[in-house]
């Protein structure tokens, strides 16, 4: 960005990509996708993830499934027993833990044990963990030479992906058969398998396989990151432990936490918000312009890629000041 500016063209796996890395061109790219760019990512990533995850979907489909997480997301399902099953899959975890413990894979268990519980209802156990497993293998994956010929890294990430998405065909073909005899359960797949658009297996599996990619390794590294700067940060680490006593205070030794306390805790918010802007764990994202498109007097011809950059913005001194320190106070 320094050398040739916030927005210029390179390539990407031999593609003309233009970077941006203004905030009005990102919002501008962000606002118009459906109109004027849709998803566009390499094929290493496709493979990886399968046509019909969220992030690859365009048009109608991407709709109704981001339509119908967002809806489950924000159902009282989820605001019913989500904080319990974190406070149970914590302490779980905790009990097992020893004197010292690797903090990043910890928290890649306990995401990865959250996750599966919201979308297929299943606790941890020996499916879950022989699952986690492969999936260790799909996400090195994204990070390698995404070129099967030379590559062993992503070629059994390849491998690994088909044995999860054969795991999670069983699932999804026994929960149908169980819906349609009119057994229910309250999580992701149910919502997916009650939907009035008649997903198909594969289109199940592949929305659940992205999903559980997208849960495991960002929100687990995000979890790490937090701890990290958090220590680094006594300050703001002793305003966190306060705002959570306080609320503990009010509650006797049994009672769980509820949604209105997870809503009433503003500096933890804000230490989520600077972690989020720090960390930028998801750098940016990829468009394909759908027709010839001015942008502050550059255009953007038809098929070219654009990736909008997230990291660059967060970490822009002329939008952040001192954009690289941690500081949760400024949200």
């Amino acid at each position: 960005v320094r050398r040739y500016g916030s927005i210029f063209t390179t390539h990407v796996f031999g593609e003309p990509t233009v970077f941006s890395a203004e905030p009005e061109t990102n919002r501008f790219i962000l606002q118009n996708e459906g109109k004027l760019f849709e998803c566009s990512y390499p094929g290493s990533i496709s493979n990886l993830l399968g046509k019909h995850s969220l992030l690859l979907m365009k048009g109608s489909l991407h709709k109704k499934m981001h339509s119908l997480t967002m809806s489950f997301a924000n159902s009282s399902i989820i605001k019913d027993h989500l904080l319990v099953d974190i406070d149970r899959l914590i302490r779980l975890n905790l009990d097992s833990w020893t004197d010292r413990v690797f903090l990043m894979e910890e928290a890649k268990k306990i995401t990865f044990e959250l996750t599966v519980k919201q979308l297929m209802s299943y606790d941890p156990g020996e499916w879950s963990e022989s699952l986690r497993k492969e999936y260790l293998l799909v996400i090195e994956g994204f990070f390698t030479v995404p070129l099967p010929l030379f590559s062993t890294t992503y070629r059994r990430a390849i491998k690994a992906r088909t044995k999860v998405a054969e795991a999670l065909s069983l699932i999804v073909r026994e929960r149908r058969k169980e819906y349609e005899s009119g057994a229910k359960k309250n999580d992701m797949l149910a919502a997916l398998l009650a939907g009035d658009d008649k997903f198909s297996d594969e289109q199940i599996v592949d929305f659940l396989v992205a999903l559980l990619v997208a849960g495991y390794e960002t929100t687990s590294t995000i979890m790490t990151l937090a701890v990290k700067f958090l220590t680094e940060t006594p300050l703001a680490l002793a305003q966190l432990k306060e705002e959570h006593e306080g609320i503990r205070a009010k509650k006797s030794e049994s009672e769980a936490l509820q949604w209105s306390d997870y809503k009433s805790m503003p500096f933890t918010q804000c230490v989520v918000n600077e972690t989020l802007r720090v960390a930028n764990i998801i750098s940016g994202v990829f468009r394909r312009a759908m027709t010839d498109i001015n942008i502050k007097g550059y255009t953007i011809p038809k098929g070219w890629r654009v990736f909008a950059s997230f990291r660059a913005v967060h970490l822009d001194h002329n939008q952040f000041k001192d954009a690289r320190t941690f500081n949760p106070w400024r949200w």
